[in-house]
């Protein structure tokens, strides 16, 4: 997984509240093969007419927000299914970030395993982000070893869980956030086979033979 440590991108204002992960991918295009890319229909039943045409004030329609990899949206992203697809969708697109007040669970740790950035925001914080990226601006920054984000000269917070954070700063599965344990895994190990002799697992050759021919005496 890639890591992500700074990112400097077009950024899209998604002035919603509670999109959710049906509207995120919609269910009738999840049969696709994930090798195929779910990119082309992240939102696509808000982005596109019934005939396929794009629906032209749609923000991620916009050509200024063209290649955008950061979203900015209001509370409650994410939520509904707990389709793992909806993540896909925003990665396949292209996008690394996405900035609001409120996340679904798991939306949220399915986002940070597949290497996509939930940037909390205070909710004031998040229509002033809004705002801006309304008077015009295209670009932002998200600093994550900072965990700020950068529109021109406005500087704001954001928050994330700090395991989620060490995992997407160096590009880490939870197999890899596991091994990086390693040396305390085994120190501990041994500290507990010394005070805790009885509570080993016992060793594959010192396993009793069980006898097949029936009960065995008492």
């Amino acid at each position: 997984m890639q890591a992500f440590t700074r990112l400097t991108a077009t950024a899209c204002p998604l002035p919603l509240s509670g999109i959710d992960t049906d509207q995120l991918i919609p269910a009738r295009f999840m049969s696709r093969a994930r090798a195929d890319g779910y990119g082309g229909h992240l939102l696509y039943d808000l982005r596109f007419r019934d005939d396929g045409t794009p629906i032209e004030d749609f923000p991620l329609n916009h050509p200024e927000r063209a290649g955008a990899r950061i979203l900015v949206a209001r509370r409650s992203f994410g939520t509904g299914s707990s389709r793992e697809a909806a993540v896909y969708a925003l990665v396949d697109y292209g996008v690394r970030c996405v900035v609001a007040p409120s996340f679904g669970d798991i939306f949220a740790a399915n986002a940070v395993n597949n290497g996509l950035l939930p940037s909390r925001v205070e909710e004031s914080d998040g229509e002033r982000l809004l705002r801006l990226l309304a008077t015009g601006i295209t670009q932002i920054t998200i600093d994550l070893e900072n965990c700020q984000i950068h529109a021109e000269d406005t500087v704001m917070p954001f928050v994330i869980d700090p395991v989620w954070r060490t995992k997407l700063l160096n590009g880490w599965d939870d197999i890899d956030l596991t091994m990086s344990r390693l040396p305390e895994i085994r120190a501990f190990a041994a500290e507990d086979a010394t005070r805790r002799p009885w509570a080993q697992p016992r060793a594959i050759h010192d396993t009793p033979s069980v006898s097949t021919n029936g009960p065995q005496p008492v």
